[in-house]
């Protein structure tokens, strides 16, 4: 029990309910919390930038070393881009099916208009102008994720093509990576004040049917997540030749590991020692699993796109298929900065909408309470996605033993290194 409440998961809980009982008993009171919300966002903001210049760039960069091991590293990066793709693309649909933000109006005075909103450009070339900065750090100070986007592809392609030359930066961008989302665990420790202040301010001045919307959204995400797994990467993994129950089964404890910290990072260890075991070839396992978390993040683009269009929903704002589709070609590239980190999904979030000036920031005050109760959804999908990943392209490459995945998942038969590991031993 000590342990238990300085759980962020129960901090964030007891904040959330602690919020809707101020809401519903004092409402002004508790529409006056909004800027423990808005301060959460706006320290949310403050690492958007760099963290999209980080890992875009690194992302991009490291694309040299899939290069450099040929045709595992290209057909790894065409299975990524293609069911990642399609995750969002599932996301986008679903919601605008289900619509969870429609009778949820909010204002799009309610909150700090979103990050380089101001001045907006009407034409097409306009736009594509605007998209150009001045500097090369124009981007960063006025928080126009476009232009830090423009920056971060040039930046990563030169570094590409300098190959082995420019390793010594790579390096020192990861660093510079690893150390910002040291910042997001930080800023992520004062989540339950911002899901407080969000929540008390939505229920206040919203009423209690706001819950319901928000209920929507989280349903709606852990139905699609569900769905997919279960008809998308199942049907991919049945034509791998492998059955996926008896795949997740298999995977279970990693799966659980996951739910418990809502990181599919802290499963990697382990899921990489299974999936060898399983009979997929090392170099396979150790080129796609780590890849994937940075490039085939199936749940975070579900919940994304859902996201982002619930939100525009609340505000009232409707999108058409042109602004739609920038949204989905957005976050092709957002979503592959949302590594395996808790907190990191909202941070990319909160980027997208920034360079969407048609979505008004106001709803994602809404989103920080519940976030933190779709990321596990999120970290499992995720994880499921990169251990069907490794085996397909194992077994397009050749390089899985399928008679032996087979009986292997047929007897669940549990790796001796990972067992020791389980028992503590080395």
């Amino acid at each position: 029990m000590p342990r238990l409440h300085r759980s962020l998961y129960v901090q964030v809980l007891a904040a959330i309910m602690l919020g809707v009982i101020f809401g519903i008993v004092a409402p002004e009171r508790a529409a006056a919390m909004r800027p423990l919300g808005d301060g959460f966002i706006k320290l949310i903001k403050m690492l958007i930038g760099p963290i999209v210049f980080a890992t875009i760039t690194v992302g991009i960069a490291r694309m040299g070393a899939m290069r450099d091991v040929g045709r595992i590293g290209i057909r790894t990066l065409v299975y990524f881009e293609v069911v990642s793709t399609l995750a969002l693309v599932i996301g986008l649909v679903v919601v605008n099916i289900l619509k969870p933000g429609v009778g949820l109006h909010v204002p799009a005075g309610a909150a700090p208009p979103a990050t380089g909103a101001a001045g907006a450009p009407v034409t097409t070339v306009e736009f594509l102008l605007n998209i150009i900065p001045s500097t090369m750090l124009e981007g960063f100070v006025r928080g126009d994720i476009l232009q830090v986007l423009l920056v971060s592809l040039l930046f990563g392609i030169a570094l590409l093509l300098q190959g082995e030359r420019a390793g010594s930066m790579v390096l020192w961008i990861e660093q510079l990576s690893h150390t910002l989302f040291v910042i997001v665990g930080i800023v992520m420790r004062l989540a339950p004040i911002g899901a407080f202040g969000a929540m008390a301010f939505t229920v206040g001045r919203y009423g209690v049917a706001s819950l319901l919307s928000l209920g929507k959204l989280m349903a709606s995400v852990y139905i699609t997540c569900f769905l997919f797994v279960l008809i998308v990467l199942g049907s991919i993994l049945r034509l791998a030749g492998l059955k996926l129950f008896r795949f997740l089964r298999y995977i279970a404890e990693e799966i659980l590991i996951v739910l418990g910290t809502s990181s599919s990072e802290s499963a990697l260890p382990r899921l990489m020692l299974k999936l060898e075991q399983l009979g997929c070839s090392k170099p396979v396992v150790g080129l796609v699993v780590p890849t994937g978390y940075s490039f085939n993040l199936d749940g975070t683009a579900i919940y994304m796109t859902m996201a982002a269009v619930f939100v525009a929903q609340v505000s009232g704002v409707h999108l058409t298929l042109k602004e739609q589709l920038s949204i989905l070609a957005i976050l092709l590239l957002t979503s592959k900065g949302a590594a395996g980190v808790t907190g990191s999904g909202f941070i990319t979030l909160a980027a997208t909408l920034a360079a969407v000036p048609a979505v008004p920031s106001a709803g994602l005050a809404l989103l920080v309470g519940v976030d933190r109760f779709m990321s596990e959804v999120r970290a499992i999908t995720n994880l499921i996605g990169n251990a069907v990943a490794t085996v397909v392209i194992a077994r397009w490459d050749g390089a899985l033993d399928l008679a032996h995945a087979r009986r292997v998942l047929e007897e669940n038969e549990i790796p001796a290194s990972v067992a020791r590991i389980s028992r503590g031993e080395r």
